[in-house]
């Protein structure tokens, strides 16, 4: 692994970054717990930079993504704990487990020897049992007493929408789960009358409780529509700033000030500026 010219480079200008003598004092300070920020952080901007197909900067920003990883190694290995070519070959070994279609022994020499191909969506769903499998492994040698779960290992730390997406995954992977899309958008349509109730009863508590019940309701749907829900919302968040930017264009070249405007008049300037969408995609 650190035999490509490239990497091995990489890996030695950390190492130098972390040297106690010469190496970056801003850099020497940084733990495994302060990276997490940052971390975060660039893989935004990955994910920024392919939404916007800005080639040159998601080459860019993939270096960095990298330069984490190498990182945490760095810090793990000063701590005795584990290097990078540890995490290339758990990877890899996680991979290989994980793709019997493809790896049918488990090693790279059985590659094209696999006599069964399979589509994407029994590839997920294999996927999702072998992982299942992993995680009764791993609960077997949990301390007696302890009732492993399938939701174990979904991190507390994920942002709230994904992490009630990998939730509703793993419920899934046992059966727990609606065989189509109709019965959750059913369900949505529940939790919203359940939230209009609140509302009219001016219960704050209530109307928390119930609107977040509508999130994940919709985060279920998108789930089932093969819908990745943060996607979707980021995308509808670009089509708002953008409309909203052109409403700013557009009054300002005919000199009303959004701010002058009552709510009937700047709803019409936004369905305008729809109505102009539509014509310029045809």
């Amino acid at each position: 692994m650190t035999d490509t010219p490239s990497l091995s480079q990489l890996l030695t200008v950390m190492q130098q970054l972390r040297d106690p003598d010469h190496g970056c004092d801003w850099d020497r300070k940084q733990t495994l717990a302060s990276l997490t920020a940052f971390t975060l952080e660039e893989v935004y901007e990955v994910i920024d930079a392919v939404e916007r197909g800005d080639f040159l900067q998601l080459r860019d920003e993939l270096g960095d993504l990298l330069f984490q990883v190498v990182f945490y190694a760095q810090i793990a290995n000063e701590e005795g704990r584990f290097n990078f070519n540890d995490v290339a070959q758990a990877v890899a070994e996680k991979l290989l487990h994980r793709h019997p279609h493809v790896f049918p022994d488990g090693t790279l020499q059985s590659f094209g020897s696999a006599t069964l191909a399979l589509d994407a969506e029994t590839v997920a769903i294999r996927w999702e049992q072998i992982k299942n499998v992993e995680r009764e492994l791993k609960a077997s040698r949990t301390p007696s007493g302890t009732v492993p779960s399938v939701l174990d290992d979904v991190p507390g730390t994920l942002p709230a929408m994904e992490r009630g997406r990998k939730l509703q995954k793993r419920a899934a992977s046992l059966g727990f789960d609606w065989q189509d899309p109709q019965p959750v958008l059913a369900k949505l349509r529940e939790e919203i009358a359940e939230l209009e109730a609140e509302m009219k009863r001016h219960d704050k508590e209530g109307m928390l409780a119930e609107f977040g019940d509508v999130l994940f309701s919709c985060v279920n749907l998108a789930r089932h529509l093969d819908i990745d829900p943060e996607t979707a919302l980021r995308a509808a968040n670009r089509k708002f700033e953008q409309r909203f930017r052109s409403m700013e264009l557009v009054a300002a070249a005919r000199q009303l000030p959004l701010h002058s405007m009552d709510l009937e008049a700047l709803d019409d300037l936004w369905n305008e500026i729809k109505t102009e969408e539509v014509r310029n995609k045809v």
